[in-house]
């Protein structure tokens, strides 16, 4: 009884307050009033026909809007040091710019988990138990956004690129030309590297991406909480710098695989699939196989959450044949 006369009396204070200050306001509404006002109308707001749409569509946006974001920079800072041929920056400017791009797409599309890479929404479904349902949503969404984004690099470049290349309308591709720049758009290999190797440098690139992410979301280890986005800007900063000369670090289908058919619907034709031997795939692959080991490894030997399939009876394979219960995971954000 004690707590409750507390609580009422807390109350009655509260509203005395609130009265005390509206009514010394004489020149108009206190910030209070505006306050709850805006909030009011946010509450009665009623329901529109874009409203449901955005409702319903909100992960899918989310995603594609991040990853666009992603793309923005991470072309845009490419572009820029390419077509000035180094004056505008040099290969520390281009780990600098798509480290910016995964922070700042992380921040756009927190609300939907901020993967903006469909192999970190497989490996959420695979160890974090995602929606495998929302899984083709997602990388459709993040796929689209990377089109996006790199179509509108190529339209605020391309008077450069025309310049660059020696003329309009002339594209080409690296290996096939000393002035190509369908590299501002998607990795292409060093011609020293064997197929083995450009495999290789893909998958061990995306093992240390999944690897420290799931580090970062693990509250039972250090992590990172709300200073996420800052540490997978260190993180992409640091593969970008240690492991991305020799493939160009895509470490995601998304990212080069949406550029790529944009660059090949705008002129630079099909050698953007020939190239490297046909490399196109590898970026395409590797991030998936190489995310999926990252994340077992954090899982086997790190992680205690029964979420894991690595930390429940038969290795998860239960989940197999018996409907996985729904659990609100959608907060978590992740490249």
């Amino acid at each position: 009884m004690t707590i409750l006369k507390q609580v009422l009396d807390n109350a009655e204070i509260q509203e005395s307050a609130f009265v005390t200050m509206t009514a010394s306001n004489k020149g108009g509404a206190s910030m209070l009033d505006t306050v709850f006002e805006s909030q009011a109308a946010q509450v009665l707001l009623p329901e529109t026909g874009w409203s449901k749409v955005r409702t319903y569509c909100r992960d899918a946006f989310s995603e594609f809007l991040g990853t666009m974001i992603l793309i923005l920079f991470g072309d845009g800072v490419v572009a820029q040091v390419v077509l000035s041929k180094g004056q505008k920056g040099d290969y520390q400017s281009i780990s600098w710019g798509w480290g910016i791009g995964v922070m700042l797409g992380v921040y756009a599309s927190g609300i939907s988990g901020a993967h903006i890479n469909p192999a970190v929404t497989f490996a959420n479904c695979v160890f974090r138990k995602f929606p495998w349902r929302k899984f083709p949503v997602y990388a459709i969404a993040q796929i689209l956004g990377a089109m996006c984004g790199a179509a509108i690099v190529y339209g605020n470049y391309r008077s450069a690129i025309d310049q660059f290349e020696g003329g309009a309308n002339i594209r080409t591709v690296p290996g096939y030309s000393p002035t190509a720049t369908a590299g501002i758009f998607c990795t292409y290999p060093a011609e020293f590297m064997t197929r083995t190797g450009q495999f290789f440098s893909e998958f061990i690139a995306s093992s240390i991406l999944m690897f420290m992410i799931f580090a970062l979301k693990d509250d039972g280890n250090i992590g990172a909480g709300p200073l996420t986005p800052l540490a997978l800007f260190f993180l992409i900063f640091g593969i970008g710098a240690c492991f991305g000369w020799e493939t160009g670090y895509a470490i995601n289908l998304a990212r080069d695989f949406g550029p790529r058919l944009v660059s090949y619907m705008i002129g630079y034709g099909p050698d953007v699939w020939r190239a490297g031997n046909y490399y196109f795939w590898i970026p395409m692959v590797a991030p998936f196989i190489g995310c999926i080991f990252g994340g077992w490894m954090y899982d086997m030997f790190l992680y205690t959450g029964t979420d894991s399939p690595v930390n429940t009876p038969y290795a998860g394979l239960r989940r197999l044949i018996q409907p996985v219960e729904k659990k609100s995971i959608d907060s978590q954000s992740q490249v």
